[in-house]
């Protein structure tokens, strides 16, 4: 299984779509993350849409729980996603976003943060047109029509569940007792496809390459690194992806080191992540059919299960009849995995 992430241009997007679609069908199969450069979306958008999500996370609590997230699966949490891999909350806080009715009453306003709403729908709708480049070159990897994918991932249908996450992790103390602590505990994302930007310099993400991890969780196997010069965006195949692909493609299991050792980066870390999710109403299995049919709906249903249910016996496992009410309470955030 190769270990390392692969570099993609997207430059000359329609001439070159031959050879950048079987750059991404090797990455995607042989370790399920890749950084792509001349994507389209400018250094300066993605330096102004950072200093817009700074702007939220500098506000005061009290005022980001105007927007706190609520059961549509948008809106602000603070230290409330506990992973099952560590049975602890990341230590971070985010907001996230989506298009459509589920947004109403949950944009920050212009008061506090001015033109916010505008600056994200403009910068949401840039990454969408990113996500369907790379959905044309799986589609046609894997044998289907080139707007196979676009068409269940229409974002102007009210049943939409793409979203877009603002992260801000927040600075570590340094240690030095030689445990290994994290922002963000090994997971895989759920959603169809994640393409993520983070500031440059601001360290912590690695990648367990390939599902077949010896471990559950990764816990115990190889880790790799993850740098990005900036502009790049790295992506990866979620869960949704794998099982469509019937397998084929890998959902890789990551995860955000808190710093740790000589040389790592102990300041605040930002990063945002766009998930493209298929409308729910869109039918899912793969061309061999390995997997029952299901819609959209019933995948993220089914995964929301299947993660609270390996918190619960994380949690169970760990601090004896206790811990169910910290899986309880855990349930109150049902926020997309991203790092």
């Amino acid at each position: 299984m190769e270990g390392k992430t692969k570099y993609i241009s997207l430059a000359d997007f329609d001439e070159r779509i031959d050879e950048i679609t079987a750059q991404l069908v090797h990455a995607a199969e042989n370790v399920g993350f890749f950084s792509i450069s001349d994507h389209g979306v400018s250094a300066d958008e993605i330096e102004t849409m950072f200093g817009t999500s700074e702007a939220f996370f500098q506000l005061p609590d009290d005022v980001k729980q105007k927007v706190a997230w609520n059961p549509n699966n948008v809106g602000w949490e603070k230290m409330s996603q506990v992973r099952p891999s560590t049975g602890a909350a990341d230590t971070k806080e985010s907001y996230q976003l989506q298009f459509g009715e589920n947004m109403k009453g949950l944009w920050m306003s212009d008061e506090h943060v001015p033109g916010f709403e505008a600056k994200c729908l403009s910068f949401m709708h840039r990454m969408q047109k990113v996500s369907e480049k790379l959905m044309i070159c799986f589609a046609r990897g894997l044998g289907f029509p080139d707007d196979f994918f676009i068409k269940v991932h229409d974002i102007s249908r009210s049943n939409s569940q793409s979203v877009f996450r603002l992260l801000h992790y927040y600075a570590t103390p340094e240690t030095n007792d030689g445990k290994i602590y994290h922002r963000a505990g090994a997971h895989t994302d759920w959603a169809f496809l994640t393409v993520l930007f983070q500031r440059e310099g601001q360290s912590g993400l690695e990648i367990c390459p390939g599902r077949e991890a010896a471990t559950q969780f990764a816990l115990g196997d190889g880790w790799t690194k993850v740098e990005l010069k900036a502009g790049d965006a790295i992506c990866n195949i979620g869960d949704l992806l794998m099982s469509w692909s019937d397998d084929r493609f890998k959902s890789t299991f990551h995860r955000v080191k808190a710093p740790c050792e000589p040389g790592d980066y102990y300041g605040e870390r930002y990063s945002m992540g766009f998930f493209s999710q298929p409308n729910k109403d869109a039918i899912i299995q793969g061309p061999k059919k390995k997997y029952p049919m299901v819609t959209g709906e019933q995948f993220t249903a089914n995964a929301m299960q299947k993660y609270f249910s390996a918190l619960k016996a994380k949690t169970e496992s760990m601090a004896g009849d206790s811990s169910k009410t910290l899986a309880a309470e855990s349930s109150a955030s049902v926020v997309e995995a991203a790092a």
